[in-house]
């Protein structure tokens, strides 16, 4: 069993910057590939980026060129740098591991809310 605990969310005004964290338990992170996904209030949750246990990315391009994903295999840890933030960035962010024919694991969450 595999658990995700995100964590570097808060307030930030627009334009600025924040680094969310998502720690995993167990033994099998190196294999997982990882997303980051977001929710803002009364909408359905969307992906946001994702990196492969190789260490390949890609992004939403709402976040494309503000939004750096990556992670380190010896700390079991995802992370989202996420730079030149705007009021719609705003919601719960939500990371997830997976792996192929595997069901998904999904965090709790954290909060962001940015500011105009």
């Amino acid at each position: 069993q595999v658990q995700l605990v995100e964590s570097g969310g808060g307030l930030v005004q627009a334009g600025g910057s924040l680094r969310l964290s998502c720690a995993a338990s167990g033994s099998i992170f190196s294999i997982m590939s990882m997303d980051w996904y977001r929710q803002a209030p009364g909408t359905e949750r969307e992906w946001v980026a994702g990196i492969t246990s190789v260490g390949r990315t890609n992004y939403a391009d709402s976040v494309k060129g503000r939004f750096t994903i990556s992670r380190d295999n010896a700390k079991n840890t995802v992370y989202l740098q996420m730079d030149s933030l705007k009021p719609e960035d705003t919601g719960v962010y939500y990371c997830k591991g997976f792996r192929s024919g595997r069901a998904p694991y999904w965090g709790q969450g954290t909060q962001v809310t940015v500011s105009s």
